[in-house]
């Protein structure tokens, strides 16, 4: 029993001497624990704020539609475009086609390469595809605005069947 006794004394011994040996260490990774669990905290609530200032930014280009204030409307909807968003630059973007607010069809056509190159799920990657179709289609640039389509029909995309019939048409 006294053995047993020793040995846990001893073990605690041996423990709390190499805590005081690798204190400074101990304290460094605590440190480094600390710095990166606030700066993951700090960045969460920097991007939570951008959400909500592109979320606001979004409703008031709305209004301003509403308001017959294309012109300061398609500026805000720029904005949004270009703060890649993947949320609402998706939106920004249906409502600039949408309202048909640009007329310079090659910036039209970087705000798809803008929203392209986002991190969305595959099936918002084709809709933003079959939308550039179309657009590419509706301004006379037909045969990109196919290859486009079959590039669809190939990925087997939840677009097939309508990329075909827009095809067949």
């Amino acid at each position: 029993m006294e053995q047993e006794i020793d040995k846990s004394l001893e073990n605690k011994n041996k423990f709390f001497s190499i805590l005081k040996e690798n204190k400074i260490k101990l304290i460094g990774v605590l440190f480094i624990a600390l710095i990166l669990s606030l700066s993951f905290i700090f960045y969460k609530m920097n991007e939570n704020k951008k959400n909500i200032l592109i979320s606001e930014k979004y409703i008031q280009a709305g209004l301003l539609l509403a308001a017959n204030e294309n012109e300061k409307s398609k500026k805000l909807l720029e904005d949004i475009i270009l703060s890649k968003n993947k949320f609402y630059s998706v939106l920004a973007l249906n409502t600039i086609l949408e309202k048909n607010l640009e007329k310079d069809e090659n910036k039209v056509l970087n705000y798809f390469e803008v929203v392209k190159n986002l991190s969305l799920r595959q099936e918002q990657k084709d809709l933003v595809i079959l939308k550039k179709a179309l657009f590419l289609i509706k301004i006379s640039k037909t045969n990109e605005g196919k290859k486009l389509l079959k590039k669809l029909i190939e990925g087997e995309s939840k677009f097939k069947s309508l990329s075909e019939e827009i095809l067949n048409s």
